[in-house]
């Protein structure tokens, strides 16, 4: 089985939304791109789909997007 490498995304403050996550791991390139991107990638964190865009993501949670894998940290 093919494990993915887990992309590291540094933060700075306490917290990132999903939609500042996406910008940060460079898969929009603007924020205004969010919504549309969660509609048409599924987003898995910490093993729960959520596409809510102001979702809150946290020192240590783990993002899954079409096979790729992220966590966050600080």
């Amino acid at each position: 089985m093919y494990m993915a490498q887990i992309q590291k995304i540094k933060i700075r403050d306490e917290y990132v939304t999903l939609g500042q996550f996406l910008k940060l791991a460079d898969l929009i390139s603007s924020g205004g791109e969010a919504r549309f991107f969660l509609k048409e990638n599924p987003v898995e964190i910490n093993g729960e789909g959520d596409q809510r865009r102001g979702r809150k993501l946290y020192e240590k949670d783990v993002i899954r997007i079409n096979g790729e894998v992220y966590e966050i940290c600080r």
